[in-house]
Protein backbone atom coordinates (compact mmCIF):
# COMPACT_ATOMS: atom_id res chain seq x y z
CA UNK A 1 0.00 0.00 0.00
CA UNK A 2 1.65 3.53 -0.84
CA UNK A 3 1.33 6.19 1.65
CA UNK A 4 -1.03 8.23 -0.82
CA UNK A 5 -3.29 10.56 2.01
CA UNK A 6 -6.68 10.35 0.68
CA UNK A 7 -9.07 13.30 2.14
CA UNK A 8 -12.43 14.71 2.55
CA UNK A 9 -13.32 17.64 0.87
CA UNK A 10 -17.12 17.42 0.32
CA UNK A 11 -19.98 16.62 2.26
CA UNK A 12 -24.01 16.47 1.51
CA UNK A 13 -26.77 15.29 3.71
CA UNK A 14 -30.58 14.74 2.34
CA UNK A 15 -31.67 13.35 6.07
CA UNK A 16 -35.09 12.71 8.12
CA UNK A 17 -33.67 15.54 10.52
CA UNK A 18 -32.23 17.64 7.66
CA UNK A 19 -31.95 18.18 3.90
CA UNK A 20 -28.19 20.06 4.63
CA UNK A 21 -25.19 18.84 6.20
CA UNK A 22 -25.46 21.60 8.61
CA UNK A 23 -28.93 21.40 9.58
CA UNK A 24 -28.06 17.30 9.88
CA UNK A 25 -25.75 18.02 12.12
CA UNK A 26 -27.13 20.70 14.28
CA UNK A 27 -29.94 18.55 14.94
CA UNK A 28 -27.97 15.63 15.50
CA UNK A 29 -26.23 17.64 18.24
CA UNK A 30 -29.39 18.55 20.10
CA UNK A 31 -31.01 14.88 20.13
CA UNK A 32 -33.62 15.74 17.80
CA UNK A 33 -35.43 12.64 16.43
CA UNK A 34 -36.66 12.26 12.95
CA UNK A 35 -39.20 9.68 13.92
CA UNK A 36 -43.06 9.97 13.35
CA UNK A 37 -45.99 8.67 11.98
CA UNK A 38 -46.13 7.57 8.44
CA UNK A 39 -47.50 9.86 6.18
CA UNK A 40 -46.63 9.23 2.93
CA UNK A 41 -49.26 6.12 2.70
CA UNK A 42 -51.98 4.87 5.02
CA UNK A 43 -50.19 2.71 7.28
CA UNK A 44 -53.29 2.10 9.54
CA UNK A 45 -53.39 -1.56 8.51
CA UNK A 46 -49.26 -1.91 9.35
CA UNK A 47 -48.16 -3.64 12.86
CA UNK A 48 -45.43 -0.86 11.77
CA UNK A 49 -46.88 2.40 11.55
CA UNK A 50 -43.87 4.58 11.99
CA UNK A 51 -40.85 5.91 10.05
CA UNK A 52 -37.85 7.92 9.27
CA UNK A 53 -39.58 10.41 6.54
CA UNK A 54 -37.32 13.31 4.84
CA UNK A 55 -39.33 16.33 5.13
CA UNK A 56 -39.41 19.33 3.26
CA UNK A 57 -37.68 17.99 0.27
CA UNK A 58 -38.72 19.84 -2.75
CA UNK A 59 -36.42 18.10 -5.33
CA UNK A 60 -36.98 20.85 -8.19
CA UNK A 61 -34.64 23.20 -5.57
CA UNK A 62 -31.32 20.90 -6.85
CA UNK A 63 -32.94 18.91 -9.96
CA UNK A 64 -34.27 20.08 -13.20
CA UNK A 65 -38.16 19.07 -13.32
CA UNK A 66 -37.14 16.51 -16.47
CA UNK A 67 -34.68 14.65 -14.64
CA UNK A 68 -37.17 14.94 -11.12
CA UNK A 69 -39.96 13.41 -13.83
CA UNK A 70 -38.00 10.34 -14.75
CA UNK A 71 -36.11 8.97 -11.63
CA UNK A 72 -37.36 7.60 -8.24
CA UNK A 73 -36.55 8.75 -5.03
CA UNK A 74 -33.79 7.37 -4.74
CA UNK A 75 -32.00 8.65 -7.24
CA UNK A 76 -33.05 12.50 -6.57
CA UNK A 77 -32.11 12.53 -2.67
CA UNK A 78 -28.41 11.40 -4.22
CA UNK A 79 -28.25 14.31 -6.59
CA UNK A 80 -29.17 16.47 -3.96
CA UNK A 81 -26.76 15.42 -1.87
CA UNK A 82 -24.23 15.29 -5.04
CA UNK A 83 -24.62 18.76 -5.54
CA UNK A 84 -24.38 20.17 -1.73
CA UNK A 85 -21.15 18.15 -1.45
CA UNK A 86 -19.19 19.10 -4.95
CA UNK A 87 -20.25 23.06 -4.17
CA UNK A 88 -18.82 22.51 -0.34
CA UNK A 89 -15.69 20.89 -2.21
CA UNK A 90 -15.98 24.05 -4.56
CA UNK A 91 -15.70 21.79 -7.51
CA UNK A 92 -18.12 24.07 -9.58
CA UNK A 93 -19.04 24.00 -13.57
CA UNK A 94 -16.56 26.73 -13.47
CA UNK A 95 -13.78 24.87 -11.63
CA UNK A 96 -14.47 21.61 -12.90
CA UNK A 97 -13.34 23.14 -16.17
CA UNK A 98 -10.06 23.66 -14.72
CA UNK A 99 -9.65 19.88 -13.92
CA UNK A 100 -8.83 16.95 -15.68
CA UNK A 101 -12.77 15.43 -15.62
CA UNK A 102 -11.36 12.08 -16.53
CA UNK A 103 -9.84 11.94 -13.22
CA UNK A 104 -13.23 12.31 -11.09
CA UNK A 105 -15.11 9.29 -10.81
CA UNK A 106 -18.34 8.32 -8.99
CA UNK A 107 -19.32 5.47 -6.83
CA UNK A 108 -22.72 6.20 -5.16
CA UNK A 109 -24.56 3.09 -4.22
CA UNK A 110 -28.29 1.93 -2.69
CA UNK A 111 -29.38 -1.18 -0.96
CA UNK A 112 -33.04 -1.50 -2.85
CA UNK A 113 -32.78 1.59 -5.66
CA UNK A 114 -35.88 2.04 -7.25
CA UNK A 115 -38.51 0.09 -5.54
CA UNK A 116 -40.95 2.97 -6.11
CA UNK A 117 -40.55 3.21 -10.10
CA UNK A 118 -40.99 -0.89 -9.91
CA UNK A 119 -43.94 -0.34 -8.10
CA UNK A 120 -45.66 2.19 -10.08
CA UNK A 121 -45.03 0.48 -13.06
CA UNK A 122 -45.86 -3.04 -12.33
CA UNK A 123 -49.23 -1.17 -11.53
CA UNK A 124 -49.07 0.01 -14.77
CA UNK A 125 -48.33 -3.33 -16.64
CA UNK A 126 -51.50 -4.74 -14.70
CA UNK A 127 -53.58 -2.27 -15.63
CA UNK A 128 -52.82 -1.94 -19.06
CA UNK A 129 -50.21 -4.40 -20.61
CA UNK A 130 -46.61 -3.57 -21.55
CA UNK A 131 -47.58 -0.45 -23.58
CA UNK A 132 -48.76 1.79 -20.13
CA UNK A 133 -45.15 0.71 -18.92
CA UNK A 134 -42.49 3.90 -19.27
CA UNK A 135 -39.49 3.54 -21.03
CA UNK A 136 -38.04 5.35 -17.89
CA UNK A 137 -39.02 2.65 -15.94
CA UNK A 138 -35.56 0.75 -16.26
CA UNK A 139 -33.47 3.31 -15.44
CA UNK A 140 -35.36 4.55 -12.86
CA UNK A 141 -35.21 1.15 -11.01
CA UNK A 142 -31.39 0.43 -11.24
CA UNK A 143 -29.06 1.33 -8.29
CA UNK A 144 -26.54 2.78 -10.49
CA UNK A 145 -28.33 5.41 -12.09
CA UNK A 146 -27.66 7.72 -9.44
CA UNK A 147 -23.91 7.44 -10.54
CA UNK A 148 -24.61 7.71 -14.14
CA UNK A 149 -26.89 10.47 -13.76
CA UNK A 150 -24.67 12.28 -11.71
CA UNK A 151 -21.08 12.22 -14.12
CA UNK A 152 -23.52 13.36 -16.85
CA UNK A 153 -24.81 16.61 -15.09
CA UNK A 154 -21.03 17.02 -14.22
CA UNK A 155 -18.98 15.86 -16.70
CA UNK A 156 -17.23 13.40 -14.57
CA UNK A 157 -15.69 11.11 -16.52
CA UNK A 158 -13.73 8.76 -14.59
CA UNK A 159 -14.25 5.17 -12.87
CA UNK A 160 -18.18 5.01 -12.33
CA UNK A 161 -20.77 2.46 -11.16
CA UNK A 162 -22.42 1.43 -7.98
CA UNK A 163 -22.38 -0.88 -5.01
CA UNK A 164 -25.37 -2.79 -3.45
CA UNK A 165 -24.43 -4.98 0.18
CA UNK A 166 -28.18 -3.43 1.89
CA UNK A 167 -26.82 -1.84 5.01
CA UNK A 168 -23.04 -1.82 4.13
CA UNK A 169 -23.66 -0.29 1.09
CA UNK A 170 -22.20 3.25 1.92
CA UNK A 171 -19.45 2.33 3.62
CA UNK A 172 -18.48 -0.55 0.72
CA UNK A 173 -18.86 2.63 -1.80
CA UNK A 174 -16.53 4.97 0.31
CA UNK A 175 -13.89 2.36 1.07
CA UNK A 176 -13.82 1.15 -2.56
CA UNK A 177 -13.40 4.81 -3.86
CA UNK A 178 -10.92 5.46 -1.50
CA UNK A 179 -8.93 2.28 -3.30
CA UNK A 180 -9.68 3.09 -6.36
CA UNK A 181 -7.40 6.63 -5.77
CA UNK A 182 -4.67 4.60 -3.55
CA UNK A 183 -4.60 2.64 -7.33
CA UNK A 184 -4.18 5.67 -8.69
CA UNK A 185 -7.11 5.84 -11.42
CA UNK A 186 -8.63 8.79 -10.10
CA UNK A 187 -7.81 11.69 -8.44
CA UNK A 188 -11.25 12.85 -6.80
CA UNK A 189 -13.82 10.59 -6.10
CA UNK A 190 -17.79 10.89 -5.76
CA UNK A 191 -19.31 8.69 -3.26
CA UNK A 192 -21.64 7.50 -0.55
CA UNK A 193 -25.02 6.22 -0.62
CA UNK A 194 -28.74 6.91 -1.00
CA UNK A 195 -32.23 5.16 -0.12
CA UNK A 196 -35.63 6.52 -0.82
CA UNK A 197 -37.78 3.00 -0.26
CA UNK A 198 -40.13 3.87 3.10
CA UNK A 199 -43.17 2.67 0.86
CA UNK A 200 -46.16 -0.06 1.34
CA UNK A 201 -44.23 -2.83 0.03
CA UNK A 202 -41.04 -2.54 1.54
CA UNK A 203 -42.88 -1.31 4.95
CA UNK A 204 -44.36 -5.17 4.26
CA UNK A 205 -41.45 -6.66 3.82
CA UNK A 206 -39.66 -5.56 6.83
CA UNK A 207 -42.81 -5.95 9.05
CA UNK A 208 -42.93 -10.01 7.19
CA UNK A 209 -39.51 -10.32 8.53
CA UNK A 210 -40.21 -8.78 12.44
CA UNK A 211 -37.54 -6.59 11.60
CA UNK A 212 -38.81 -3.21 12.50
CA UNK A 213 -39.62 -1.77 15.94
CA UNK A 214 -43.33 -1.26 16.78
CA UNK A 215 -43.09 0.92 19.52
CA UNK A 216 -45.79 3.12 17.42
CA UNK A 217 -47.36 5.22 20.30
CA UNK A 218 -44.12 7.31 20.96
CA UNK A 219 -42.33 7.80 17.17
CA UNK A 220 -39.86 10.04 18.64
CA UNK A 221 -38.69 6.70 21.26
CA UNK A 222 -38.66 4.17 19.11
CA UNK A 223 -35.04 4.40 18.21
CA UNK A 224 -33.47 3.46 21.13
CA UNK A 225 -29.77 1.49 20.38
CA UNK A 226 -28.29 -0.18 22.97
CA UNK A 227 -31.47 0.48 25.52
CA UNK A 228 -32.85 -2.72 27.27
CA UNK A 229 -36.36 -1.72 25.83
CA UNK A 230 -35.14 -1.79 22.13
CA UNK A 231 -37.75 -3.87 19.86
CA UNK A 232 -36.31 -3.47 16.14
CA UNK A 233 -34.53 -0.81 13.88
CA UNK A 234 -36.94 2.22 12.40
CA UNK A 235 -36.96 2.22 8.87
CA UNK A 236 -35.53 5.62 7.17
CA UNK A 237 -34.36 7.04 3.76
CA UNK A 238 -31.94 9.73 2.66
CA UNK A 239 -28.69 10.02 1.34
CA UNK A 240 -24.70 10.60 2.38
CA UNK A 241 -22.53 11.79 0.14
CA UNK A 242 -18.69 12.88 0.43
CA UNK A 243 -16.40 13.97 -2.08
CA UNK A 244 -12.71 12.25 -1.25
CA UNK A 245 -9.23 13.24 -3.09
CA UNK A 246 -5.50 12.67 -2.67
CA UNK A 247 -3.83 14.98 -0.32
CA UNK A 248 -2.26 16.33 -3.36
CA UNK A 249 -5.06 16.64 -5.48
CA UNK A 250 -6.64 18.57 -2.46
CA UNK A 251 -3.44 21.04 -1.77
CA UNK A 252 -3.06 21.81 -5.30
CA UNK A 253 -6.57 23.23 -5.99
CA UNK A 254 -6.57 24.68 -2.36
CA UNK A 255 -9.39 22.77 -1.06
CA UNK A 256 -10.84 22.76 2.93
CA UNK A 257 -9.57 19.70 4.30
CA UNK A 258 -12.08 18.24 6.73
CA UNK A 259 -10.53 15.00 8.24
CA UNK A 260 -8.47 11.92 6.58
CA UNK A 261 -10.31 8.58 5.26
CA UNK A 262 -6.92 6.58 7.00
CA UNK A 263 -8.24 3.11 5.54
CA UNK A 264 -10.88 0.18 6.23
CA UNK A 265 -11.70 -3.02 5.85
CA UNK A 266 -14.66 -5.38 4.55
CA UNK A 267 -15.41 -9.15 5.29
CA UNK A 268 -18.62 -11.16 5.37
CA UNK A 269 -19.93 -13.35 8.61
CA UNK A 270 -20.66 -16.32 6.27
CA UNK A 271 -22.95 -16.89 8.07
CA UNK A 272 -27.22 -16.22 7.73
CA UNK A 273 -29.39 -13.89 5.70
CA UNK A 274 -29.99 -10.81 8.08
CA UNK A 275 -28.90 -11.66 11.52
CA UNK A 276 -25.47 -11.00 12.75
CA UNK A 277 -23.33 -13.95 14.42
CA UNK A 278 -24.54 -13.96 17.49
CA UNK A 279 -20.64 -13.93 18.82
CA UNK A 280 -19.63 -11.14 16.50
CA UNK A 281 -16.69 -13.15 14.73
CA UNK A 282 -16.68 -11.64 11.60
CA UNK A 283 -17.55 -8.05 13.00
CA UNK A 284 -14.26 -8.33 15.18
CA UNK A 285 -12.13 -9.89 12.04
CA UNK A 286 -13.51 -6.71 10.09
CA UNK A 287 -12.48 -3.85 12.91
CA UNK A 288 -9.44 -5.95 13.47
CA UNK A 289 -8.51 -5.54 10.02
CA UNK A 290 -9.40 -2.10 9.22
CA UNK A 291 -7.49 -0.95 12.10
CA UNK A 292 -4.50 -3.06 10.47
CA UNK A 293 -5.14 -1.54 6.79
CA UNK A 294 -5.42 2.06 8.43
CA UNK A 295 -1.75 1.71 9.74
CA UNK A 296 -3.40 2.40 13.61
CA UNK A 297 -3.20 1.23 17.03
CA UNK A 298 -6.37 0.21 19.20
CA UNK A 299 -5.16 2.78 21.34
CA UNK A 300 -5.74 5.44 18.95
CA UNK A 301 -9.18 5.21 18.76
CA UNK A 302 -11.02 7.32 20.83
CA UNK A 303 -14.84 7.13 19.59
CA UNK A 304 -16.78 4.64 17.47
CA UNK A 305 -20.19 5.88 15.47
CA UNK A 306 -21.73 2.11 15.66
CA UNK A 307 -23.83 0.34 13.51
CA UNK A 308 -26.45 0.37 16.32
CA UNK A 309 -29.42 -0.88 14.57
CA UNK A 310 -31.77 -1.10 17.95
CA UNK A 311 -32.38 -4.34 17.41
CA UNK A 312 -32.09 -6.71 19.97
CA UNK A 313 -29.69 -8.80 19.02
CA UNK A 314 -27.87 -6.72 16.66
CA UNK A 315 -26.71 -4.47 18.86
CA UNK A 316 -25.44 -6.79 21.57
CA UNK A 317 -23.22 -8.65 18.98
CA UNK A 318 -21.37 -5.50 17.99
CA UNK A 319 -20.66 -4.25 21.67
CA UNK A 320 -19.42 -7.90 22.35
CA UNK A 321 -17.15 -7.23 19.38
CA UNK A 322 -16.35 -3.48 20.31
CA UNK A 323 -15.15 -5.11 23.33
CA UNK A 324 -13.29 -7.96 22.25
CA UNK A 325 -11.32 -5.93 19.90
CA UNK A 326 -10.14 -3.06 22.10
CA UNK A 327 -10.40 -5.38 25.44
CA UNK A 328 -8.59 -3.27 28.19
CA UNK A 329 -9.01 -0.16 26.22
CA UNK A 330 -12.72 0.34 26.12
CA UNK A 331 -13.25 2.34 28.77
CA UNK A 332 -11.16 5.35 26.77
CA UNK A 333 -13.55 4.78 24.28
CA UNK A 334 -16.92 6.65 22.94
CA UNK A 335 -19.32 4.97 20.74
CA UNK A 336 -22.82 6.00 19.89
CA UNK A 337 -25.69 5.67 17.11
CA UNK A 338 -26.78 8.09 14.46
CA UNK A 339 -29.51 6.07 14.12
CA UNK A 340 -31.02 6.73 17.27
CA UNK A 341 -32.63 9.95 16.00
CA UNK A 342 -32.42 9.32 12.20
CA UNK A 343 -33.64 5.82 12.01
CA UNK A 344 -31.97 2.92 9.62
CA UNK A 345 -31.36 4.76 5.87
CA UNK A 346 -30.19 1.12 4.83
CA UNK A 347 -27.96 1.72 1.77
CA UNK A 348 -27.56 5.61 2.80
CA UNK A 349 -27.07 4.73 6.72
CA UNK A 350 -23.13 4.46 6.47
CA UNK A 351 -22.87 7.79 4.13
CA UNK A 352 -25.09 10.34 6.82
CA UNK A 353 -22.71 8.23 9.24
CA UNK A 354 -19.37 8.85 7.97
CA UNK A 355 -20.54 12.65 7.92
CA UNK A 356 -21.39 12.70 11.19
CA UNK A 357 -17.94 11.18 12.23
CA UNK A 358 -16.39 14.26 10.07
CA UNK A 359 -18.83 16.80 12.04
CA UNK A 360 -17.27 15.38 15.05
CA UNK A 361 -13.60 15.38 14.55
CA UNK A 362 -14.42 19.32 12.96
CA UNK A 363 -16.13 20.41 16.10
CA UNK A 364 -15.22 17.99 19.04
CA UNK A 365 -18.80 17.15 20.11
CA UNK A 366 -20.10 13.95 20.24
CA UNK A 367 -23.43 13.52 18.90
CA UNK A 368 -25.89 11.52 21.52
CA UNK A 369 -27.64 8.24 21.17
CA UNK A 370 -30.92 9.34 22.24
CA UNK A 371 -33.57 7.35 24.60
CA UNK A 372 -31.45 5.48 26.60
CA UNK A 373 -34.16 4.66 29.65
CA UNK A 374 -33.43 1.49 30.59
CA UNK A 375 -29.99 0.11 30.81
CA UNK A 376 -28.95 -3.06 29.15
CA UNK A 377 -26.18 -4.66 31.24
CA UNK A 378 -25.35 -6.49 28.16
CA UNK A 379 -24.41 -2.77 26.18
CA UNK A 380 -23.01 -1.08 28.77
CA UNK A 381 -20.14 0.95 26.79
CA UNK A 382 -20.65 4.44 27.32
CA UNK A 383 -22.86 5.53 24.32
CA UNK A 384 -23.09 9.05 24.99
CA UNK A 385 -26.59 9.20 26.54
CA UNK A 386 -28.88 11.74 25.70
CA UNK A 387 -26.93 14.18 25.62
CA UNK A 388 -24.04 15.88 23.61
CA UNK A 389 -20.73 15.97 24.84
CA UNK A 390 -17.35 18.07 24.20
CA UNK A 391 -14.93 15.96 23.22
CA UNK A 392 -11.45 15.61 20.42
CA UNK A 393 -11.75 12.94 18.63
CA UNK A 394 -8.65 12.10 16.91
CA UNK A 395 -9.33 8.95 15.22
CA UNK A 396 -12.52 7.21 14.85
CA UNK A 397 -13.99 4.19 13.51
CA UNK A 398 -17.67 3.83 11.98
CA UNK A 399 -19.48 0.36 11.20
CA UNK A 400 -21.82 -0.93 9.19
CA UNK A 401 -23.15 -4.22 8.25
CA UNK A 402 -25.64 -5.27 5.91
CA UNK A 403 -27.87 -8.34 5.77
CA UNK A 404 -26.22 -11.07 4.02
CA UNK A 405 -23.20 -10.81 6.30
CA UNK A 406 -21.96 -7.81 5.00
CA UNK A 407 -19.59 -6.08 7.29
CA UNK A 408 -17.18 -2.82 6.90
CA UNK A 409 -15.40 -0.24 8.99
CA UNK A 410 -14.09 2.95 8.28
CA UNK A 411 -11.02 4.79 10.01
CA UNK A 412 -11.31 8.43 9.87
CA UNK A 413 -8.27 10.62 11.42
CA UNK A 414 -8.17 14.11 12.07
CA UNK A 415 -5.87 15.66 9.40
CA UNK A 416 -2.33 16.67 9.50
CA UNK A 417 -0.10 17.30 6.92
Amino acid sequence: MNNKKIVITGMGAITPIGITTDDFWNNAVNGVSGITQITRFDASSFPTKIGAEVKNFDPLNFIDKKTVQRNDIFTLYALAAIQQAMQDANLTQNTLEKLDRSRIGVVVGSGIGGSNVFIKNVQAFEKGGWKKVSPFFIPGLITNMASGIAAIDWGLKGPNYSISTACATSNHSILESYEIIKRGEADIMVTGGSEGALNEICLAGFCASRALSTQNENPQKASRPFDKERDGFVFGEGSGIMIIESEESAIKRNANIYAELAGGAMNCDAYHITAPKEDGEGVIRCMNHALQHAGVQKEDINYINTHGTSTPLGDKAEQLAIKSVFKDYINKIKINSTKSMIGHLLGAAGGVEAIAVIKSIQNNILHPTINQEFPDPECDLDCVPNKSIDYRVNVAMSNSFGFGGHNCSLIFKRYNK
